[in-house]
């Protein structure tokens, strides 16, 4: 495979590519129609004379403004320098990217996931520093010698670690006894006999290593580069060829327009290669790994959870939403291992849906997941994980996972873990959990349930993660493009019951009763006064989260429907059913304050409007359609799958 990663640093710089030489050369390669194998520029002769027609002005100075900008809150991008002809360029953020036709895919739509992806990045550097500062950041251990999969000639293992660590991975098992032998004797001879200490400096911490898998025209890469702090490198990588011409010379575009911020994208390393390999062949060499397939992340789970550093930061998405909401139930569980249900809470069920294939992915390597935030935006799913090595935390993995029991006739649903951690004195032992939860029939309807999962059923978020990141964005919200819609599904994710899985929909109990439904606060009143506890849902405008059990929520809509009787239905029904019963519980209507959110009760958006139309997936690269021609529902359902 070609790789297009630079070697020395020294090359990155924006006189590398600009010089009379390097011109000169490009010149060369044209008339003689051969490539232009300088390392690290994938384009050959064509892309190279572009490079030098286009940008070698802006290298003498001319038309880009050397002392504008410092505060990354503010991009000045009017003087840019006009791009190739054919091309357009994108603008997001600090990062510009050169777009032609449908060559190289963009999606614009992706701005809230790279919005919130660097916000959680920057978040993660903060924790990261402070773990570092208190001595409680984990120990970074890999394979080595025989056992390590990273080649002495690999083209990032020197971006990627340390002189230091580079001689540790090499050396056989010889070699390092020798070396823990030679460094106890040092230890005793100093000591001397004496109970004094030797005390070991710590190491300082390194810049972030970022590998963006699948980058495309490296839009996000070059994002990540300029608008973080403290960035060791940046791997842009890309199976497409094509890919990997764009990433060249959206990387010399932006060196061009933004000369001030020439070090920090000298750090983006374009990359040629299957991301599996990547991941595969650098063992826990990156502190963040960012994976935005094209469909279905499945394939890509194995390899991303070896090559996160201990307790790094691993950021997925998956765009396949027909599947992961129960559309193709089989092609689910052959991808993820899990069988969704197709019920009102889908949504969120398919974001447990990813986490449990995550961490399942985790256990096979002796690791587990921590999740700080995940989302159902629009029409994907983006998740972000800490992975953590622990053999005994490992072993917790199936008390965090469940199977869902859903009722076919109402909206009841149980949930039933996989496993269960047995405590007798010191004795801690992993059992099968213990169920089933549910009868044959629904206690409430008397009709028979559907068996879902297994899914993530611990806390899909972190609060203080939240919050922390919910701070950061409203304080620097002139630079997150999308902000109206991060500060949204923040402000949601901050206001939910972390321990309460999927949610209810209180519109589709109505109609399983045949009744108009009270409001949203009405319901969640009546829920408060009954003593437990109620909040929204993300991934759900009409969703209501609460710790209620099924029973007390259709008493509280047995009550109202004796106000508010339904029309007699034709034949036998799960709502009539239902409402044969007499309620237990006698609800209060009695409004309660925080039965709204402070969001709701502040007026602040929740779930805003998207700006503009068709704001959704696009198609791949290079499968541009004619106006005229027409592409049937199922072939466009396959693609996106």
């Amino acid at each position: 495979t070609l790789s297009l990663a630079f070697a020395p640093r020294a090359t990155h710089t924006r006189e590398a590519y600009f010089t009379p030489s390097f011109v000169a050369a490009h010149d060369r390669s044209a008339r003689t129609g051969g490539a232009f194998d300088r390392p690290g520029c994938g384009g050959g002769a064509a892309t190279a004379r572009t490079f030098a027609s286009t940008y070698a002005p802006c290298a003498r100075g001319l038309g880009v403004d050397d002392a504008r900008g410092g505060d990354r809150t503010t991009v000045d991008m009017s003087r840019d320098p006009p791009p190739p002809e054919g091309f357009d360029v994108v603008r997001e953020g600090a990062a510009r990217a050169l777009q032609r036709a449908n060559d190289v895919f963009y999606n614009k739509p992706q701005v809230v996931n790279r919005d919130l992806s660097l916000a959680m990045i920057r978040e993660y550097q903060r924790v990261r520093a402070e773990e570092h500062a208190n001595g409680t950041a984990k120990r970074n251990r890999r394979a080595r010698g025989a056992a390590c999969m990273t080649a002495k000639d690999d083209v990032l293992v020197g971006a990627l670690t340390s002189e230091a660590e580079r001689e540790a991975l090499f050396r056989t098992a010889e070699e390092h006894g020798a070396i823990k032998d030679a460094e106890a004797a040092a230890v005793a001879t100093t000591t001397d006999g004496d109970d004094a200490t030797v005390e070991v400096a710590k190491e300082p911490l390194r810049g972030l290593t970022i590998l963006e898998g699948m980058s495309a025209t490296g839009l996000r890469a070059l994002r990540y580069a300029q608008e973080l702090d403290d960035v060791g490198c940046v791997v842009a990588n890309d199976l497409d060829p094509k890919a990997a011409e764009a990433i060249e010379r959206n990387k010399a575009y932006n060196m061009a327009c933004s000369p001030h911020l020439e070090e920090k994208i000298s750090k983006v390393i374009p990359h040629n290669q299957d991301v599996r390999m990547v991941c595969m062949t650098h063992e826990k060499m990156f502190d963040v790994v960012d994976l935005d397939p094209y469909g279905s992340p499945s394939t890509l789970l194995d390899g991303a959870v070896q090559t996160v550093k201990e307790g790094g930061l691993l950021l997925v998405t998956a765009t396949d939403m027909a599947v992961l909401c129960g559309n193709n139930g089989e092609v689910a569980w052959a991808k993820y291992g899990s069988y969704p249900l197709r019920a009102k809470y889908c949504h969120e069920m398919a974001v447990r849906t990813l986490l449990g294939a995550i961490a399942n992915a985790a256990i096979k390597h002796k690791r587990h997941i921590v999740p700080v935030l995940s989302l159902s935006i629009d029409f994907y799913i983006r998740v972000f994980v800490r992975v953590y090595t622990s053999p005994l935390q490992m072993k917790n993995t199936p008390t965090k996972l469940s199977y869902v029991f859903q009722c076919v006739g109402c909206d009841s649903h149980e949930l039933q873990p996989v496993g269960r951690m047995v405590t007798k004195g010191n004795v801690t032992k992993y059992q099968p959990g213990a169920g089933p939860v549910v009868p044959q029939r629904c206690n409430d309807c008397g009709w028979h349930y559907n068996m879902g999962g297994p899914i993530w059923s611990d806390p899909i978020h972190d609060k203080q993660w939240v919050k922390n990141v919910l701070a950061e964005v409203e304080k620097n919200k002139e630079a997150y493009p999308g902000y109206n819609k991060i500060h949204a599904l923040l402000t949601l994710a901050n206001e939910e019951l972390l321990d309460v899985p999927l949610h209810y929909d209180v519109h589709s109990m109505g109609g399983t009763l045949k009744v108009t439904p009270p409001n949203a606060w009405l319901f969640k009143s009546a829920i408060i006064n009954a003593g437990y506890r109620v909040s929204s849902a993300h991934s759900n405008p009409l969703g209501v989260k609460t710790d209620a059990p099924a029973e007390a929520l259709w008493d509280i809509l047995r009550c109202w429907a004796k106000d508010h009787p339904p029309k007699t239905q034709p034949q036998p029904t799960p709502g009539e059913a239902i409402l044969a019963k007499e309620p237990k519980l006698i609800a209060n209507w009695t409004r309660v304050p925080n039965a709204q959110s402070k969001s709701q009760r502040e007026g602040t958006p929740r779930f805003p409007v998207n700006p503009e139309e068709n704001w959704g997936p696009k198609r791949r690269a290079g499968t541009a359609k004619g106006k005229n021609e027409r592409v049937s529902k199922k072939a466009r359902d396959e693609e996106y799958e």
